[in-house]
């Protein structure tokens, strides 16, 4: 595999330091790049070009979901990974919505990160399975409230292509998985996005997430 190009983003110098520390003992992972604010963040961006970002949500200057959506808008083929103490889902809507292919907790155990950004750079999606308490907590607020949301239901084929597109893999690893085309699969994947009304594959993630903590079957 060749090696993702990261650059860390983060205004604490010391865990920018430590991350670091672990990615130098990785041989998949090399980082280019380090920035320690938003407006930083986009300038390094474009002068380095990384594979993968790895950004705090809150930093000093401005919005990390800000920071994404202008690193993503001028550099479409970097992926950008947030790595937050908070378990929000406002938050995890907004950087997914920002175009974020992912969001892992400060809790994350180091070779779990690794694995992380190897997958949001091939391609897929990352959310940290802890995020999923927080959501469900969330969830149960809305129904008490008596909150609406619109039903979706996929055909069972579509709902496996979509269970696999959120643990994180890759079309062509989805088509083997299925033993499908991977042609097939990305026509699924296109009409999931079209009856999701959701745009990327992290979109997609989390309203898999939203609907597993929910218990609905989303099969017709």
């Amino acid at each position: 595999m060749t090696q993702v190009r990261l650059m860390v983003v983060d205004d604490h110098e010391v865990l920018r330091m430590g991350l670091c520390k672990l990615f130098k003992g990785s041989r998949t992972i090399r980082v280019v790049g380090q920035a320690g604010n938003a407006v930083d963040a986009v300038m390094q961006a474009d002068r380095l070009k990384p594979d993968v970002v790895l950004m705090d949500l809150r930093l000093p200057d401005a919005s990390g979901v800000e920071a994404c959506r202008r690193i993503r808008s001028a550099h479409p083929h970097t992926r950008v990974l947030f790595l937050t103490s908070f378990q929000d889902q406002s938050a995890l809507m907004a950087s997914t919505y920002a175009g974020a292919s992912g969001f892992v907790l400060k809790q994350i155990a180091g070779q779990q990160l690794i694995r992380a950004i190897e997958t949001v750079a091939s391609g897929g999606s990352f959310i940290d399975s802890a995020m999923t308490d927080a959501i469900v907590q969330q969830l149960r607020a809305s129904a008490a409230s008596g909150e609406t949301r619109r039903k979706i239901v996929l055909p069972s084929q579509q709902r496996r292509v979509l269970a696999l597109l959120a643990g994180g893999q890759t079309n062509r690893q989805i088509a083997a998985a299925l033993s499908l085309s991977e042609k097939t699969v990305t026509n699924y994947v296109r009409i999931i996005f079209q009856k999701l009304r959701v745009h990327s594959r992290s979109q997609a993630a989390v309203h898999f997430v939203k609907s597993e903590a929910r218990a609905e079957s989303f099969i017709e």
